[in-house]
């Protein structure tokens, strides 16, 4: 199973037609990533983003019930590439692939995945969708 994460709709983040803004659907599947990797893998402040792109497939509304769901596409030696589903009211609105690298801030260069975190992610990389 994917890895859920839910999320709260704020009224700030809808645009003048009532829609959820574009740009607040990166700050959701951030905000799964992140939760995503700290509470699966143990990783927190020493990964980075290195590409993030978006489809929107559907408009959603504020009080939407909104979930992202998440699996693990690639592991390399140092990127971990994800693909997510913003899921709003049980359909996807928008298909999100993103790629982040563990990386060390003080030496500011890309570190391979420890093993110990690679086997925490790859249950979710049997899950990953074909051609997304």
């Amino acid at each position: 199973m994917p890895y859920l994460t839910p999320i709260q709709t704020r009224f700030n983040d809808t645009d003048g037609f009532g829609h959820i803004n574009n740009a607040t659907y990166a700050t959701y599947v951030e905000y799964a990533r992140l939760i995503f990797l700290k509470e699966i893998a143990g990783l927190g402040d020493n990964v980075i983003l290195a590409h993030l792109s978006l489809d929107f497939t559907k408009q959603v509304k504020f009080l939407d019930e909104i979930t992202v769901s998440t699996v693990v596409k690639k592991l390399g030696t140092s990127s971990i590439t994800l693909y997510q589903d913003v899921i709003a009211n049980g359909e996807i609105a928008a298909k999100v692939n993103s790629v982040v690298v563990h990386f060390n801030y003080q030496t500011q260069s890309s570190e391979p995945i420890p093993q110990g975190v690679r086997e925490k992610l790859e249950p979710f990389l049997e899950l990953a969708i074909p051609n997304t």
